[in-house]
């Protein structure tokens, strides 16, 4: 095991982390039992309280199976955590950003942007079309401002899934768009050509005007591609470098 000695107050959320750590390292394996509440006190030098609030976390999170008599047994967290955990996964261990991580989000956004779209065609109302009609004109107003063009384009995939109707989207969207801010401004050059495309966001605005789902999915796929092309190029940059 790697863990260090707690030094912070968050006794339960160092803990949390360094377990959670160890456990998406692969250090703690899928099938494993954990060290007794005893044996992790000892190791993290905490009391037995703020391990057992961050085991309570880990099972909450998909991470261990705790069974009365048997102990707390690992889990595969690719099969047992759910997309909340999303966010935990873009940082690795030793700080640096998890590029796979950052490619599932931008894969996963393309998937659903299309049906997002699709959907918002048929069930948005008057103030959800109004939105993205005025979200439109202020990121045409910024074109010469990247990051805000940026924020714009983020408040109108903001719209459209609330437009969607769809709570399964809407939840979805939440962890993605966690993952997305934490590296916003570091990727804001790697997706411009998708950012400073207010043509399509004008396009997709009027297909949901005229409830035209298939034309509303097709050039939402075409924008959601601009920046998945542009994030794959930078990878394969970062890659050959």
């Amino acid at each position: 095991m790697a863990l260090q000695p707690i030094a912070r107050k968050s006794l339960s959320d160092d803990v949390y982390e360094q377990l959670t750590t160890e456990i998406v390292e692969g250090r703690f394996e899928a099938g494993a039992t954990l060290p007794s509440e005893r044996e992790l006190a000892e190791a993290l030098q905490v009391n037995r309280g703020a391990i057992r609030e961050a085991v309570r976390r880990l099972g909450q999170a998909g991470l261990v199976d705790s069974r009365h008599g048997s102990g707390h047994h690992v889990l595969d967290y690719r099969r047992a955590a759910g997309l909340d955990f999303l966010p935990r996964l873009l940082f690795r261990a030793d700080g640096d950003v998890d590029l796979d991580t950052v490619r599932g989000v931008l894969e996963m956004r393309s998937a659903l942007g299309p049906d997002v779209a699709r959907a918002a065609a048929s069930r948005r109302d008057d103030a959800q079309l109004a939105e993205l009609h005025r979200l439109c004109a202020a990121h045409a107003a910024a074109a010469e401002d990247l990051g805000e063009q940026q924020l714009l384009a983020i408040a109108f995939w903001d719209v459209l899934v609330d437009a969607s109707g769809n709570i399964a989207y809407r939840l979805a969207y939440n962890s993605l768009r966690q993952v997305y801010e934490t590296v916003r401004e570091a990727v804001a050059q790697v997706l411009a050509d998708e950012i400073v495309d207010n043509a399509r966001m004008r396009q997709i605005a009027a297909a949901v005007r005229d409830a035209d789902a298939t034309t509303a999915a097709e050039v939402a796929r075409a924008l959601c591609e601009r920046g998945r092309r542009g994030l794959e190029t930078a990878l394969s940059l970062f890659d050959d470098a």
